[in-house]
């Protein structure tokens, strides 16, 4: 996958709101459990041409600041402080600080990966303003430090993952637009996968089985259904309407359509007490496609 080293405007580059895209598991098998306790995984990861957007301005000091508050995250447990941090640490180049602010649009604890895209679309945005000049698996390193998700926001393609879901392969599945619900409750990651009642042992399958459309399960559903009331609801509701997926621990939900106003049309029929919005699945991350854009201008 292509990476563009070159050194952009920095004026431009701070003036911009950069994308850290959604992401969908579009299925999740566990098919083992390491001697120290993490989970042997099999996934696909396909990106939303929706989420979160931030904003870096350099500063004159070395101080790394948030600049705007997000409910619910303590700024020394923020995803983006914690990789600004590893990456001013490894930059070659002398940093200086730096000052991030957050729209948030993705649902917070619903498995779409909005900490873990935030902290990717740091690593990418501030290795060009400092002129670190890391290449893409660097980037990846210092992002699996933070998370297992981190490497494939880095890398910027959808993508087949195993291990623990840092064995990356580039897939291209493919394109829907998808309806995405938002059952109002935030799953606990740690307590879905300490539960002794999770599938562990689930048989290894591949690539083109997946991509022939014989894989679409959550080893986590079960569980997930049993905790969480407001899930079990929204999947019952979604169903009526289509084949609803979870996505990594849940919470959000999500079904494939061919054509845009069939999801609209389904969004539009929507409990209130649930919440969703309408996004194409996109095998390039929109932040790659921006950064790319930009380095040709």
């Amino acid at each position: 996958m292509p990476f563009f080293n070159g050194l952009l405007d920095k004026d431009r580059m701070e003036a911009r709101w950069w994308p850290a895209p959604a992401k969908l598991n579009l299925f999740l098998h566990i098919t083992g459990r390491r001697a120290d306790g993490y989970h042997e995984l099999q996934t696909a990861f396909q990106f939303l041409d929706h989420g979160d957007e931030l904003r870096f301005q350099l500063r004159d000091d070395s101080r790394i600041l948030r600049d705007n508050v997000i409910p619910g995250v303590d700024i020394e447990h923020d995803l983006n402080i914690r990789a600004a941090r590893l990456l001013r640490d490894a930059c070659p180049a002398k940093a200086s600080g730096v000052g991030i602010a957050i729209r948030k649009r993705i649902p917070m604890g619903g498995g779409l990966g909005g900490g873990s895209s935030n902290a990717a679309t740091t690593l990418l945005v501030l290795n060009r303003l400092w002129g670190c000049g890391l290449a893409i698996d660097a980037l990846a390193g210092l992002g699996l430090r933070l998370g297992a998700d981190v490497p494939v926001f880095v890398h910027g393609h959808a993508a087949w993952a195993e291990g623990v879901g840092e064995r990356l392969s580039a897939i291209e599945p493919p394109e829907p637009w998808y309806l995405v619900v938002s059952p109002g409750c935030e799953v606990s990651t740690a307590e879905i996968f300490s539960t002794p009642d999770l599938t562990r042992d689930t048989s290894a399958t591949t690539i083109s089985c997946f991509l022939d459309g014989g894989v679409t399960d959550n080893d986590c559903l079960a569980v997930v259904r049993e905790r969480y009331p407001r899930v079990r609801e929204a999947m019952d509701w979604l169903s009526g309407y289509a084949y609803p997926r979870m996505t990594g621990t849940g919470a959000s939900l999500f079904a494939a359509f061919a054509q845009r106003r069939l999801a609209e049309a389904c969004l539009a029929r929507m409990p209130d007490r649930f919440s969703g919005f309408v996004a194409r699945g996109a095998n390039t991350s929109l932040l790659h496609r921006r950064l790319k854009e930009l380095a040709k201008d």
